[in-house]
């Protein structure tokens, strides 16, 4: 919790102050007491509250000069709250690695799977957008509500050379801005967060999703293009795809674009290039740290089925936002309650009983 005014807080010096002036004014009545000491007789035989019964209500005044206090301060709480404004930019490697046979039929595949399911099972007002990049990055879909256009997106797919992670976080940051006006496009300069995540409930509701099976070799720095992100307080998710196995690399022939050599035939009418088989070379650290920077988490995948859980369970992440909310009428409704305590009960107590006016 944090505090708008914090100064307010010199309001709470009022309860030792009016315990000094409740200790001047007792002190005060025992000197009169002594020169009147009929009078002192006479308070004497009345029977007084208890001891008790005294502290409760001077107990429930402190409490609500504390209250009070705190919501001249004008508190705020940091709350988890969904937010319906969120968007979603879903950056897919359609690098050639993708047609890697570790995970069945290949990594492709399997993602443009997990990804129609993502969209498919996506419920509540927030947008998703699609980014391809392989040796560029490119935005095919704008942020939209459309599945049927983001499905036939990811069902035209075709793997490329090369990878650049980087420039999908740019591609992706520009979608942003371009329905975001809180977010500045790649071209503007801004403050850099020197390589750390934005404070908690600082980030735009705008969420950027890598997913890929290898290591940048094209275009920008991951790494330098996550400080444009944190800068713009965008997280970036991302997401390490396939395994370590040597495996063949075999595609059809409508997931392969023209810019890429083949030779032979592959299982199941496909095609393979690329030598005897491939493994994974994924830089998981510059995934991680991407991640760690703008404030989001990394995930590992190694089969179709961990890449489609990975998936289910990111709106959850992504369209829950940590907002600070002023809580002021909270205290000063605590406040309020335990000053009409403290009035009630001191004067229910000291009310007058019928002995003490001597009727029956």
């Amino acid at each position: 919790m944090s505090l708008t005014w914090p100064w307010a807080l010199l309001i709470l010096l009022a309860f030792p102050l009016l315990l000094a002036y409740r200790w001047w004014s007792r002190r005060r009545r025992r000197k009169v007491a002594v020169r009147l000491p009929s009078v002192a007789l006479v308070r004497a035989a009345v029977p007084g509250p208890t001891s008790w019964r005294r502290r409760v209500p001077l107990a429930l005044l402190a409490l609500g000069i504390l209250f009070a206090g705190t919501a001249a301060a004008r508190p705020q709480a940091s709350v988890v709250v969904p937010d319906d404004a969120a968007t979603i930019l879903l950056a897919i490697d359609v690098s050639g690695s993708m047609c890697s046979t570790d995970v069945d039929p290949n990594r492709l595949t399997a993602a443009q799977k997990a990804a129609k399911e993502f969209i498919a099972d996506h419920e509540g007002g927030a947008k998703i957008g699609l980014v391809a990049f392989s040796g560029t990055a490119g935005l095919l879909v704008p942020p939209t509500a459309e599945k049927d256009k983001l499905t036939k997106a990811i069902d035209g797919l075709r793997t490329s050379r090369g990878t650049a992670i980087g420039l999908a976080i740019l591609a992706s940051i520009d979608a942003i801005a371009e329905i975001n006006p809180d977010v500045p496009p790649t071209g503007v300069e801004v403050p850099e967060n020197s390589g750390n995540a934005p404070a908690s409930g600082d980030y735009e509701p705008d969420t950027i999703v890598i997913l890929t099976d290898g290591r940048n070799t094209d275009g920008v720095d991951p790494v330098t293009a996550a400080e444009q992100a944190a800068a713009r307080r965008l997280r970036v998710y991302t997401i390490g795809f396939g395994t370590d196995r040597p495996s063949p690399m075999v595609c059809s022939s409508n997931q392969i674009s023209g810019d890429q050599s083949f030779r032979g035939g592959g299982p199941g009418g496909g095609f393979g290039f690329g030598g005897r088989g491939r493994f994974q070379d994924m830089d998981e650290p510059t995934l991680t740290k991407v991640a760690e920077m703008t404030g989001a988490k990394y995930f590992k995948a190694d089969n179709a089925e961990g890449l489609s859980d990975v998936l289910r369970d990111l709106p959850s992440q992504v369209t829950l936002q940590h907002r600070k909310t002023e809580i002021s009428m909270w205290f000063a409704l605590a406040a309020a309650l335990a000053v009409l305590g403290a009035v009630f009960l001191a004067q229910w107590w000291s009310r007058p009983r019928p002995r003490d006016t001597g009727t029956t």
